[in-house]
This record gives structure tokens, sequence and C-alpha cells, in this order.
């Protein structure tokens, strides 16, 4: 407790931080909404601001760690927030320039390497949160209890920002890249504060142990742990997967107002904050095998539910926060099952990282960037589904789905049964 009275200005930096994770990172699905109405747009183009943000991961994640390594917690966050306002700065350009003048392919191009650098950025931070809460909340329960805490920021700000990016949107046919200006600046203005107060907080920081590259073949000769890094590399196509194609089939097959879309996508995350509080209150109880088991199997229940559901509308809720009223729209009844698959989706990587890591000792530290690393699936599991929602429509590309939830039932059933331990 004494180290949290010391430095409740790291704290509070570091969950900032983290809501800002999501924050920027949940930016890119949105204007997958936007870019899709640009002209004759597929959904696999569509998705570029997804593709260049997770791709950065499979860059930067191990990356990351070595700079961790050398530079320290303080200073590698510092690099990452520095980066990251170069990101901002650079997809806020692409709002400027003028499709008919530039070309479509110029403005795509710029805004593809603003989301590339912006990722670059996510990859850095993530690697500084997580363990800097645990640290500064004295390691055991406490440290514990600052990173669900800092969860649950994560949720929070991954619903005002598809809140936010849906009023901006408003008409999805009409919107332009350069409508999420604002939603662009306030990420811009926190990074830029939180850069300046992380200089002048003083962080004590445990000493690093290298980090070598020639480490990663020895940990991958872990079963348990090869396994647990691709079941990342598959959750992030769930997590991700599921409010996107949630969101571009509301408003490119349903042609919803986009500031409903937004309120009615942000009951997603919301559903994924819920879960975190849930998941944090029961996880000192409940394996990790239990919980993936338990998850998966929901998950699989409720999208082939979801698939195969009638056309039959449902009122389903979201949240007029300018006005701070409910709002009921009439949404089809599979879709409210995809929706409520947040639940699920909340407490998947930590118990993953839980079980991929059993036994791994020390090792654990370039798993970690391993697993940072596998975040890129995201990109991938993305090009996937939008290739099958091209071919077959949004609600059958959700097989994908169902797909990696298969794969992370068997992970927590037999692939996560530790074989061999670290000496």
């Amino acid at each position: 407790m004494s180290n949290q009275k010391k430095q409740w200005g790291a704290i509070i930096v570091m969950i900032a931080l983290f809501a800002m994770i999501a924050f920027v990172t949940n930016l890119c699905t949105p204007m997958a909404t936007i870019i899709k109405n640009q002209g004759t747009i597929s959904n696999v183009l569509a998705q570029i601001g997804n593709y260049g943000n997770f791709v950065a991961y499979l860059v930067m994640g191990i990356p990351a760690g070595m700079l961790i390594s050398k530079f320290g917690y303080k200073k590698t966050a510092l690099i990452g927030l520095g980066v990251g306002i170069a990101g901002i700065l650079i997809q806020y350009c692409s709002g400027l320039m003028d499709i008919n003048t530039s070309g479509i392919g110029a403005v795509f191009a710029v805004y593809l390497a603003g989301a590339f650098i912006s990722g670059l950025c996510m990859a850095i931070l993530n690697c500084v949160v997580n363990p800097m809460l645990n640290i500064l909340g004295g390691g055991g329960n406490s440290g514990n209890q600052l990173i669900q805490l800092g969860g649950v920021f994560n949720s929070s700000a991954a619903v005002a920002c598809y809140i936010l990016m849906g009023a901006l949107i408003g008409d999805a046919a009409k919107a332009k890249i350069e409508d999420a200006a604002p939603a662009l600046m306030i990420a811009l203005a926190i990074f830029v504060v939180a850069f300046i107060v992380i200089c002048f907080t003083k962080i004590e920081e445990p000493k690093q142990a290298p980090v070598e590259l020639k480490q990663v073949g020895k940990v991958m000769g872990y079963r348990h742990f090869a396994l647990g890094a691709l079941a990342i590399f598959l959750y992030m196509g769930i997590e991700v997967g599921v409010p996107n194609f949630v969101q571009q089939y509301l408003s490119n097959d349903m042609k919803m107002d986009g500031n409903l879309v937004g309120t009615i996508v942000a009951v997603y995350w919301f559903m994924m904050l819920i879960g975190r509080f849930v998941g944090a209150s029961i996880g000192n109880k409940i394996s990790a095998r239990a919980m993936i088991t338990t998850v998966s199997i929901v998950t699989i229940c409720l999208v082939v539910f979801g698939i195969f559901a009638p056309a039959t509308l449902v009122q389903f809720p979201g949240v007029d926060w300018g006005n701070l009223s409910i709002l009921w729209a009439e949404i089809p009844m599979g879709i409210f099952a995809f929706l409520l698959v947040g639940l699920c989706t909340s407490v998947m990587w930590g118990a993953i990282f839980n079980m991929a890591v059993e036994g791994l000792g020390k090792y654990t530290s370039i798993a970690s960037g391993i697993f940072m690393t596998m975040v890129f699936g995201c990109a991938v599991m993305m090009f996937i589904q939008a290739l099958v929602a091209d071919a077959v429509g949004y609600i059958n590309s959700y097989w994908v789905v169902v797909a990696c939830a298969a794969y992370l039932l068997f992970y927590a059933l037999v692939g996560s049964r530790v074989t061999r331990r670290a000496e």
C-alpha cells in the first residue's frame, strides 16, 4: 500500500494508458464503416486499419520486450507515446486529403501508415502497462487488483470509442475520414499529457534481465506454450471479429444510423466490462482451464444460434449519453446473440496466458513478448472473415468465429496440459 501511496501519479497514468490502448485500437472498426462507404470498397479493403494496427504487433512484440530490458519501463513508455503521437497525426492527415484530388489509393496509404505506426505504439504500451501496474501495486494480490482495475478502464474506453465514433459518423453513407478527427484529437491530447506526466513522474523499476532472440526458439519448444500462442492468435479473431462485423452488418446491410449503431455495438464492450468484474471476483476460485472451457462452449452456442436464428426483430438497448437516456432499436435476434459473446471474451486473454506460461519460469518474460506478437492474429482473422463476408455475407462469416472458439475449447481440454517444465 505504501508503494501505491508514493506513486499514485504513475498508477493513474498507467491506467489512463490502459484505457487509451483500447480507445485507439477500437477506432479501427468504426473507421472500417467509413472506409466501406468511400466508393465500391470490399469488406477486405475496408479493414485496412485493423490490418495496419495489428500487423504492427508482429513487428514490435518481441522488440518491445528488448526495449524494456535496455531502457526500463519509463523510457520505453515515453518511446511508445512518441510513436503513438506520430501515428495519430498521420491518421489525422489522411482525413485532410481530398480523395478526388489525391486519389483514394493515396488517402488509404496514408491512413494505413498511420494505423501501422499507432499499432507499434499499442504493442509497446501493452508490454509496459501490465507489468508496471503489477510493480506499482506491489505485486501479488494488490498488483493483480490494479491490473483488473486497468482492465475495467480498458473496456470502458472501448465503450466510449464506439459511442463517440457512432455520433461522429451519423449517416454512414455520407461519412468521411475527416469526421473521425475529434476522436483522433482526444487520443492525441491524452497521449501528450501522459508523455509530460511520465517525464516528471519518478518510477522505481526492478532490474531487467536481458532478452535475447535465441530464447524464442527455446520457449516455443514447450508444447503447451506453443499451442497457447496459437490460442491467443485465434482469440483475437473472436474478440475483435464479433463486434466488427456486427457494426458492418448493421451499417451496410440494415442501413441503420451510425449514432445508433455505435450505441448498440458499445454494448458488446459493456458486456466485456461486466465479464471482467465477474472474472476478477471469481478468478481465485475457478481455474483458468474451467473458465476457458465454459466460455468457449458458450461462445460456440451463441454464435451458432446467431447464424441460424430467425429474422425476428427484437428490442435492444443502447444509451444516448448526451441526454442520459436509453435508446431502443430493433435488431435481428441473431445479432443480439453475437453481442452477448462479449461476456465470454472478457476472461479469455488472462486465462489463456495463465495456462500457457505455467511452468516456464525464467522464460516467462520472453513468453510475454511472444504473446504480444501473436496479437497480429487479429489482422489475419479479420482478413479471413472479411473474405468470407464478401463471398457469403456477414452472418455466415461468423463460422470463422465458431472455428476459433472450437480451437480454444481444444486448448483448454487438451492443449494446455503441461508436459515439460523449465529447469
